[in-house]
């Protein structure tokens, strides 16, 4: 299979490797071209709609990991030292290989969820696939997390005034949206077995749209084409080499073998999901999962009908998004 790549000045053909509908396309000369994307977006001082100010950072050379940090407008009763408000980790979506915590849709995403909740937020711009494959964006988003608890013990040379000023380093939310919410998944349930400085807990979880999959199609799943389709396809392309392919139990967390949910390190967890999302049916498979797997912690499902995967990131206006919204903003205030 040919395309055709076209500049002023030349035209050359390429030929594909691998091509995942609306998603990314890769080429045998290397280059990879994403299908969908949304402009990367400098941080702002003050955005004019929510105040929120927000700015980047690194958190490592080696491997290179970096963030974009937004703190809501200052008042009074937070702009003091002893006044700190708690801290959300969220990682961006886009099936580990599209995506970026710089783009246009996730900066005014973050913008709006931090204004109405009054978190400070650290959005995590881990490496992608397939440049970087996974497990490389699961150890990118776990090294920002102990990035952000070593705050604690305020003696990193790479400390941020943000968080030592204004962070509450006894209350870390971690957040995301489709892979994000994944990501998640796999670093709360580490969070329960590896301990983070000075002992460190998660308060609190919410998974967006999970991208859960796996080898036997569930519920409204259809069977034929079930191994062509974009999450089997993704997940092949991101992690070839996984152990169990599309049944690895970072995909597939209810797989038999995989690690009990009863070990999510964090004390309450939020599942949102779409009715017209093709993902839904695994969001409510792994709720359930939680529910009776002996967690101790407070769960909930929020389900808007009618709205696809990811609808409240892109039609931030509507008021089903807005609903969304301010379940999530609820959920990081309590």
């Amino acid at each position: 299979m040919d395309s055709t790549t076209t500049n002023p000045t030349t035209t050359t053909t390429k030929e594909i490797a691998i091509e995942i509908p609306t998603l990314i396309r890769t080429y045998k000369d290397g280059t990879v071209e994403r299908l969908f994307d949304s402009p990367i977006v400098p941080p702002s001082l003050q955005d004019p709609d929510t105040g929120v100010s927000s700015k980047d950072i690194t958190i490592s050379d080696n491997p290179s990991i970096c963030a974009r940090l937004f703190l809501p407008k200052l008042t009074q009763s937070n702009n003091q030292e002893n006044q700190k408000i708690p801290i959300l980790v969220y990682f961006h979506g886009g099936g580990f290989c599209i995506g970026s915590a710089f783009s246009s849709f996730d900066h005014r995403y973050l913008n709006l969820i931090v204004s109405q909740a009054n978190v400070l937020a650290v959005s995590v711009e881990y490496r992608l696939a397939p440049e970087h494959l996974l497990p490389a964006a699961y150890e990118d988003c776990w090294t920002a997390l102990k990035w952000v608890t070593s705050h604690l013990a305020n003696n990193s040379i790479n400390s941020d005034p943000w968080l030592l000023h204004h962070g509450d380093l006894q209350k870390i939310y971690l957040g995301g949206d489709s892979a994000g919410a994944n990501i998640v998944h796999n670093i709360a349930l580490r969070t329960g077995v590896e301990s983070l400085s000075g002992g460190v807990k998660v308060i609190g979880a919410f998974l967006s749209c999970p991208y859960f999959w796996g080898s036997k199609p569930i519920g409204s799943e259809p069977v034929a084409g079930h191994e062509q389709s974009i999450p089997h396809l993704a997940w092949n392309l991101v992690y070839p080499d996984a152990s169990g392919g599309i049944d690895n139990p970072m995909i597939n967390p209810l797989v038999p073998g995989a690690p009990s949910l009863a070990g999510l390190g964090c004390s309450k967890l939020l599942v949102i999901i779409t009715g017209k999302d093709v993902l839904r049916d695994r969001g409510v498979s792994y709720f359930e999962s939680v529910k009776k797997s002996g967690w101790k912690g407070e769960l909930e499902l929020f389900e808007v009908e009618d709205e696809d995967h990811c609808f409240h990131m892109l039609k931030i206006e509507t008021a089903n998004a807005k609903n969304v919204m301010k379940r999530l903003a609820s959920f990081l205030q309590y």
